[in-house]
């Protein structure tokens, strides 16, 4: 039993030790996101090092032409970067775009009273005084005035004014639970990321589908080959190397399921919590099925989400406008390219 007691309070010391040094493991989210991902990580390095380690005629294949698995390795890394890189982004706050717009209205408004008192001979605003900025007038009035005209008339406040933040929340935009956060053209929360994945991320998150799936088609391709040639020759890696390929192949059925649904959503312009939660928004509630609310045809669609040509503050369409999107193709929209932009 003093052992026992001796042990625990060993793991205490040692733990409470790790988290002065390392504060981010203190959270118990912060800290199981982390895991997640050196997880994922050595998940990558194990199935490359189990190839390169049982595959001899890879290595040989290297030696006469490098490109080749030089293209792989540069796939690899690139894949851990845009992982990374999409983990580590920031989806998109809308405290974050409220400070913004009330910023740049209480700047508009300095220069208004600067220029006014320039024109009229009285005293000078100094724009860059935070002390003064306060008396210019409330500059939490200007997102409300922002967020009230971004949808239809007659909306009650408690639609879009958000129960846990106490702020009012653009179209689009939802609160995560796992962030503790409102965020702006919301998706959905990526456990594997750890983040939400939303306005400022999403083109990311589909370049990282799209690097993840094409590296596990190489992968499983070079596996496929390597039992193809070896499979009667050491049993036990012919083993291990099937058990993987049985996992990755699992992967990669859902990589490809999941890139196609982004790649859909992107083009229509859609979020998957719009999706799927359709008949429980308000907006949203109202628009047909088959119709895409927020669509501005797939070439747009695709140019302002994936050049940082996008808005976060998207205007709930009319019913005027949900009619003319309705309107059948003619052959002269077909010309047009209508469906397209």
């Amino acid at each position: 039993m003093a052992f026992t007691d001796l042990c625990r309070q060993t793991c205490i010391r040692a733990s409470d030790r790790c988290y002065r040094y390392f504060p981010c493991l203190a959270d118990p989210a912060r800290r199981s996101s982390l895991c997640l991902k050196v997880a994922l990580v050595i998940l990558h390095l194990v199935y490359v090092g189990v190839l390169f380690l049982f595959d001899k005629d890879l290595i040989d294949k290297t030696r006469k032409d490098p490109w080749y698995t030089s293209l792989y390795l540069l796939l690899f890394i690139a894949t851990l970067v845009q992982y990374f890189i999409t983990a580590c982004s920031s989806p998109g706050y809308v405290l974050d775009a409220m400070r913004a717009v009330n910023e740049a209205n209480s700047l508009f408004t300095n220069r208004y009273k600067q220029a006014a008192s320039n024109k009229d001979g009285s005293f000078v605003v100094t724009i860059d005084d935070p002390s003064r900025r306060n008396l210019l007038g409330n500059t939490s009035t200007s997102w409300s005035k922002t967020v009230v005209e971004l949808y239809l008339p007659g909306t009650p406040a408690r639609n879009y004014i958000c129960s846990y933040c106490n702020i009012e929340q653009p179209p689009r935009s939802k609160h995560c639970h796992d962030c503790d956060r409102c965020i702006l053209k919301f998706d959905h929360h990526c456990t594997w990321l750890g983040t939400c994945i939303g306005y400022r991320n999403h083109c990311r998150f589909w370049w990282y589908l799209s690097e993840e799936a094409a590296l596990c088609l190489w992968t499983a391709f070079l596996y496929i080959s390597y039992l193809h040639t070896n499979i009667y020759r050491v049993w036990w890696k012919s083993a291990i190397m099937i058990i993987l390929l049985i996992f990755l192949s699992i992967s990669l059925i859902f990589l490809l399921l999941l890139l196609l649904f982004h790649s859909y959503l992107i083009l229509t312009n859609q979020t998957t919590y719009e999706l799927v939660r359709r008949q429980r928004i308000t907006y949203l509630s109202h628009v047909p099925r088959r119709l895409c609310a927020f669509s501005r045809g797939m070439g747009r669609n695709l140019y302002y989400i994936c050049c940082g040509g996008s808005s976060y503050l998207e205007q709930v369409p009319t019913q005027h406008e949900l009619e003319e999107r309705s309107r059948p193709y003619t052959c002269l929209d077909t010309l047009t390219c209508r469906c397209c932009f």
